[in-house]
């Protein structure tokens, strides 16, 4: 047994592993598992997670459904061509979140490798659940990630605070001219997770 295992092994023995869901589910943190997955749930929470720590201007968060949305839309605008389940992939690409929140990337480098190891273990089972593979391809991955640092780029200027210079230097310039800049308006949670389930029943072939 290496030291990981020894460390799930002792938090099961010593304290509650598993948070309890809004439809009933009490979903394992240490072992998720795709049966106790539910997309209500996702989109309930992210539209109720804050992007940048809540540190955006607005009348209400940022949200990480927010994002996802809007980073699925660039995904398309990249790959137009790609299979829906690709661009089910990009909108659930911080779905994790639901659970564990979202960091900002200096505390994701304070907290150490943890984080990023409950996140994989979360991604595998949202995968599963809906029938993407544990590991998404590169190219796949690649689109995705420049379309997430556009989007974090236009939240960085737009709603946190960020110079322009700043937002160049941190998150790259913005993509290509056939992608346009979006103003970005903050909305409501229940209005948010109404357009997240709206986009992921357009996507999900299950």
């Amino acid at each position: 047994m290496y030291a990981g295992q020894q460390d799930i092994v002792m938090a099961r023995q010593t304290q509650r592993v598993w948070q309890r869901m809004l439809s009933g589910r009490r979903l394992d943190l240490l072992n998720p598992s795709a049966v106790d997955i539910e997309i209500d749930d996702i989109a309930h929470g992210l539209a109720f997670v804050a992007r940048w720590n809540g540190q955006t201007v607005g009348n209400f968060p940022y949200s990480v459904a927010e994002h996802s949305i809007f980073v699925a839309e660039l995904f398309h605008r990249l790959r137009p061509r790609s299979e829906k389940r690709w661009r089910l992939a990009a909108l659930l690409h911080d779905a994790p979140e639901y659970v564990i929140g979202d960091m900002v990337g200096p505390a994701k480098i304070s907290v150490g490798p943890g984080y990023a190891e409950m996140d994989a273990r979360l991604t595998e089972a949202i995968h599963r659940r809906f029938g993407l593979p544990g590991v998404i391809p590169d190219k796949i991955k690649r689109v995705i990630k420049a379309a997430d640092r556009h989007s974090a780029r236009l939240e960085a200027e737009q709603l946190a605070g960020f110079t322009q210079g700043e937002a160049d230097r941190l998150f790259g310039k913005p993509l290509s001219a056939d992608v346009p800049e979006r103003r970005l308006r903050p909305h409501s949670p229940p209005v948010v997770k109404a357009k997240f389930l709206k986009a992921f029943d357009e996507l999900f072939e299950g």
